[in-house]
């Protein structure tokens, strides 16, 4: 018989870890709120359950896989120095002092806030421990005061307000029920956590139930008492921290919106996220799909946060006024809830399923007119304009940003080129007629192109060249805008008016002819409903008026009248026309010429008093490229040059009216002849 020794068991080996323990660990280090994190846990539990080569699981493990990928707590560190920010924003853009000023005061209203002590009041009979509270907590940052009885908190708290109460609860003549309920009546929002060495279950009920954050018991832990205040302390933190307007830049293409962004992104250190919002029409672009549709996906705003990996981003909206809708749903609506602070803290996207926080992004919007903005979502924004560059700007930022990046773009750089400054006027007065930038950065571009053909071509690459007014024409070829103000001659019956349109400010000209008739009005020129009420209105407040202008009293029972605003093809309507086309009528009956050079713009009532209008800079600066020399602006409306720059007013000369006879006095050229 053979015996056989009995071998010792193997030493335990741990379990080969499943996909589902691993979705778990990625749970637990994704650093998800509780309720967020409860929830994945039990979806993870639900999938677990089914089949592995089911579709239901594929999706659902792809489910997990991106909420554990979100940056739920993740933030990058801003830089709050307001010298290095004001530095970042002078190199990347000339001009622009109101908007430079304007992100300057947000960035400085942050660094007061980040600065701010959280103020607390210590109250304990016990000397000992009064003091080393105080001394654990001052060394934690925060302001202390302290009290040593019930009676003093009180007259402290009616004082001043606290963030903070640390009370003891049992104490001669006002115990700390009685401080609790003092704070709470004079500042509802001061927390008050209650510490003693008697606790019972009655007292800390009582004490719950009359607004103690906390109750804890004596002898103290340090740790516990720095963890809850903590606690107690960080709602106040992200009301203070995160909640402010949403800047809206608006104004032409080409004036640096969102390079701003970008900016503002570099001198804060924050990541820079950019969606357009131009055309869209789908809510779940914005707030996603549902899981039970057939490739669903986040939507655009939950899949930039996970692209940047960061819950605290400069988050640009681009575009927001090309929005539109449909019957998917407006997109408009998903924005009134991201862009509010007091909803976006638990933004729901229906991908996801579960609330996240939007409120540390920091968003920005860009529209060239705020016209197309529904009134609720322009209601949570601030409106910032940008309404164009004036010509000697234009020069700077040529010379300062668009020549040496077109010079390196086009592979010149290290060569002897020298652009006079006279060369680039020319570009900007004939090639370009714009308010913003990207007309002048495409000649620019066009022309180092041609520089660069030249010396290829030649082989003549190391010679210094330099490009002078005249060497303009020859490599850009004839202009392609002239000075409609400054090369006519004054006529009768045409006069000089400015518009304002989504790319700056217009000069427009209004004509009027006569010819026999019976006192019938006609309007050309794809005029809007706005504009036509404006010329018959001129129509009527002449017709009742014609004594004072010395006109014929059958003149309009003799007379057909025809206006006339050219470029048919483009639509045109507002306000501003109304004292142009006055002027055009009065100036056709009359027979006295129009000045060419004077332009005007304003609303006229009935009576001939003349209103205020918009888009005063933009118009200035449009009758500046044009050459006018004289503007006519409503009286009311002196309010608005105190943001026009000097050199526009230096050249200009700005003339207030109140009434159309003050008006007309301004615009025509006297004259006896009368028709």
């Amino acid at each position: 018989m053979r015996f056989f020794k009995k071998e010792s068991p193997l030493p335990e080996q741990a379990p080969p870890s499943t996909e589902m323990d691993q979705l778990r660990r990625s749970v637990s280090k994704a650093g998800m709120p509780p309720e967020a994190a409860d929830t994945t846990v039990m979806e993870i539990d639900r999938i677990a359950k089914m089949p592995p080569g089911s579709t239901e699981h594929t999706i659902g493990v792809s489910y997990i896989d991106y909420l554990t990928h979100l940056p739920w707590n993740r933030t990058t560190d801003d830089r709050l120095d307001l010298k290095a920010a004001k530095q970042v924003l002078d190199d990347q853009h000339e001009g622009l002092l109101e908007i430079k000023n304007r992100v300057l005061e947000h960035l400085a209203v942050r660094i007061l806030r980040s600065e701010r002590r959280h103020t607390m009041l210590v109250v304990d009979d016990e000397k000992t421990t009064r003091m080393n509270l105080m001394h654990v907590l001052t060394k934690e940052g925060y302001a202390v005061e302290t009290a040593a009885d019930g009676l003093e908190a009180i007259r402290l708290l009616e004082k001043q307000a606290f963030d903070i109460v640390i009370t003891d609860l049992k104490m001669e003549q006002a115990d700390g029920m009685q401080v609790l309920e003092t704070a709470k009546q004079k500042n509802p929002d001061t927390e008050v956590i209650i510490i003693t060495g008697y606790a019972t279950v009655a007292t800390a009920v009582s004490a719950m139930q009359k607004g103690s954050y906390h109750f804890l018991a004596k002898p103290l832990k340090l740790d516990e008492i720095r963890t809850t205040v903590a606690k107690a302390l960080r709602p106040k933190q992200t009301r203070l921290d995160h909640r402010g307007p949403v800047l809206c830049f608006v104004g032409p293409p080409g004036t640096g919106k969102t390079s701003l962004g970008l900016a503002i992104a570099k001198s804060m250190q924050r990541r820079f996220v950019r969606i357009s919002l131009a055309g869209m029409k789908d809510e779940a672009q914005l707030r996603g799909h549902r899981r039970s549709y057939v490739g669903a996906l986040p939507g655009r705003i939950i899949q930039e946060i996970r692209r940047v990996e960061t819950i605290n981003p400069v988050f640009m909206l681009d575009e927001l006024d090309k929005i539109s809708q449909e019957f998917k749903g407006d997109p408009a609506a998903v924005l009134l809830e991201v862009l509010d602070p007091q909803q976006n803290t638990h933004f729901m996207d229906h991908y996801l399923d579960l609330p996240f926080d939007l409120s540390k992004v920091m968003f920005i919007a860009t529209a060239n007119t705020v016209d197309t903005i529904p009134e609720a979502l322009l209601d949570r924004l601030e409106v910032i304009e940008l309404s164009g560059y004036t010509e000697q700007e234009k020069v700077h930022i040529a010379f300062n940003h668009l020549i040496p990046r077109e010079i390196e773009t086009s592979g010149l750089e290290g060569r002897s080129i020298d652009i006079s400054q006279a060369a680039v006027i020319r570009i900007i007065r004939e090639y370009t007629r714009e308010a913003g930038l990207r007309g002048l950065q495409r000649q620019i571009a066009g022309l180092c192109r041609k520089i660069a053909l030249d010396q290829v071509d030649q082989g003549n690459d190391t010679a210094p060249l330099a490009i002078t007014e005249e060497a303009v024409g020859r490599l850009l070829g004839p202009r392609r805008h002239t000075l409609e103000v400054t090369q006519a001659r004054d006529r009768v019956g045409v006069a000089t008016g400015l518009a304002w349109t989504r790319t700056g400010g217009e000069i427009v000209f209004v004509e009027a002819t006569q010819m026999r008739g019976a006192g019938q009005l006609t309007l050309t020129g794809s005029l809007g409903t706005v504009m036509r009420e404006s010329a018959q209105a001129a129509m009527s407040y002449i017709r009742s008026h014609v004594e004072a202008f010395g006109i014929p009293a059958d003149f309009f029972e003799r007379h057909d009248i025809h206006i006339h605003i050219p470029a048919g093809a483009i639509p045109k309507d507002g306000t501003s026309a109304g004292v142009p086309i006055a002027a055009a009528l009065l100036s056709m009956i009359t027979g006295r010429a129009c000045r060419r050079d004077t332009a005007m713009t304003g609303e006229l009532t009935l009576t001939g008093r003349i209103l205020p209008v918009g888009g005063i800079r933009e118009k200035l600066l449009a009758a500046h490229r044009a050459g006018v020399r004289t503007v006519v602006l409503p009286a009311k409306n002196g309010v608005d040059l105190q943001s026009i720059p000097d050199e526009i007013k230096q050249v200009l000369c700005i003339i207030p009216i109140e009434e159309l006879p003050g008006a007309i006095e301004q615009v025509l050229i006297e004259s006896d002849s009368l028709n």
